[in-house]
């Protein structure tokens, strides 16, 4: 299918310059746009193997009969003209994971994880375990590594853990998982799908082609996920920090086949959210085989996931934390219960026209709220309406600053944006690694 054919690629994020790439080994004719100038050097790399790259803004105007294959950036929204077009010919869209997973071996036992929270960290903590086994073991997919850039390597009989986000789901049309996980669901990208139903069937589709041999876990305490599941084909098996389940907490044991794996109190990160990530790594660990031992060894010192409540430094008695990861209500929500001193708490980016009333509960040590960017005016009536005090700055140099320079001793300065970065970064990553820049700057 993806030999000898005209292909354009829409985006030149990671993973549409690694598909690119990636194709160009096998004979195909392959243009790559983007509304934004790239760099020099990725743009030399890609004519260097015959990939034409085209900057414009009407991209719709380079579609026609003679494409065979769309292959989308997931951040690309599906009434986007380009892929209104390409539908309208009957040319394929589909994204990077979609086109790399045909190139896989066979018989690659692939773990997909998804959900609205908790991807990130449950994704990095299962490969980690599974590294411990004999086998090849991979990490791919939203976590930051596009499976086009691994495919080429992966061996025989090899296991791939990927993250998988609700953007890449949406254009998946053969893709298979053998276990698939659900952290959980909530009230998330209803900007980008319409509806919060319809990012649900979405989500959904992580059990596309499931049958009786595949696994799904399933967070049993998330009645979302429960209805949105009662009719997958997959065998259920569910995690719980409230009840017995196949994996759960209890009175500070992690349960595993009534056997007591750790104690959370042995567990480097804390809070329950992280609990309920560990919980999901452990149960797929077990299901190949990782001891205890190297559970424990690894729970025990692991220090969590760059840009999720992510500790920078202490500053003459103030502790900063990058939590950039954080592009939604939730997410916001679950760094603010993770701490119960004073808190500075700095928001901001991309206007999805979600209202942040959600946050407000959990508001209580919150002291300011400092906004930047284009949600900084909708931020401070947030604050206003729920008695906090509030700044507004136009950019993230300045909310830190401004942070640091009315904290006091004790205080934690929180970079808990609950909206994307796209007003003013590239992705959460440049944004997270701004933060701690400046951070570490501060004198």
């Amino acid at each position: 299918m993806f030999e000898n054919k005209k292909i354009l690629v829409l985006g030149m994020a990671r993973s549409g310059i690694a598909i690119a790439k990636f194709l160009s080994k096998y004979h195909n004719e392959i243009v790559i746009t983007d509304l934004k100038e790239q760099e020099k050097s990725v743009v030399k790399e890609l004519e260097d193997l015959n990939i034409k790259v085209v900057i414009c803004e009407q991209q719709e105007n380079l579609i026609d009969e003679s494409i065979a294959i769309v292959i989308k950036n997931p951040a690309i929204r599906k009434d986007h003209p380009a892929v209104e077009k390409a539908r309208n010919l009957g040319i394929p869209v589909i994204n990077e994971v979609e086109a790399s997973f045909s190139f896989l071996p066979k018989d690659t036992t692939i773990i997909g994880i998804t959900g609205s929270n908790g991807k990130t960290t449950t994704t990095t903590i299962t490969y980690e375990l599974l590294k411990t086994l004999n086998r090849p073991v991979y990490l791919a997919g939203n976590i930051g590594i596009p499976l086009a850039s691994i495919v080429g390597d992966i061996k025989e009989n090899a296991i791939l853990v990927m993250e998988i986000s609700d953007h890449q789901l949406m254009d998946m049309k053969e893709f298979k998982t053998n276990i698939s996980v659900l952290t959980n669901l909530s009230e998330v990208h209803t900007d980008f799908h319409g509806s919060y139903e319809a990012y649900k069937q979405v989500k959904k589709r992580i059990f596309a082609h499931h049958t009786k041999e595949d696994i799904a876990l399933l967070n049993q305490e998330n009645q979302d996920v429960l209805e949105l599941t009662k009719d997958i084909a997959s065998q259920k098996y569910y995690f719980s920090s409230k009840r017995p389940a196949d994996i759960y907490l209890e009175k500070d044991k992690i349960i595993y086949k009534k056997e007591e794996i750790i104690n959370i109190q042995d567990i480097n990160i804390k809070g329950m959210h992280n609990y309920e990530n560990c919980m999901v790594a452990i149960f797929i660990a077990k299901t190949f085989g990782v001891t205890n031992e190297a559970i424990q060894k690894f729970l025990s010192t692991f220090k969590g996931v760059e840009h999720r409540i992510e500790y920078v430094k202490t500053l003459n008695g103030r502790k900063f934390y990058n939590d950039s990861k954080a592009t939604n209500n939730e997410s916001t929500i679950i760094a603010l219960k993770s701490f119960s001193e004073d808190t500075l708490l700095i928001m901001g980016g991309l206007d999805r026209n979600i209202p942040f009333d959600s946050i407000a509960p959990y508001l209580t040590h919150v002291k300011c709220i400092l906004s930047y960017g284009e949600t900084k005016e909708k931020i401070k009536a947030f604050a206003e309406e729920n008695h906090v005090d509030s700044v507004v700055l136009d950019t993230l140099e300045e909310a830190t600053k401004k942070a640091y320079e009315i904290s006091k001793e004790g205080d934690v300065i929180l970079l808990s944006p609950a909206c994307a970065s796209w007003d003013q970064f590239k992705d959460f990553e440049v944004r997270g690694d701004t933060f701690k820049k400046l951070v570490n700057e501060l004198k």
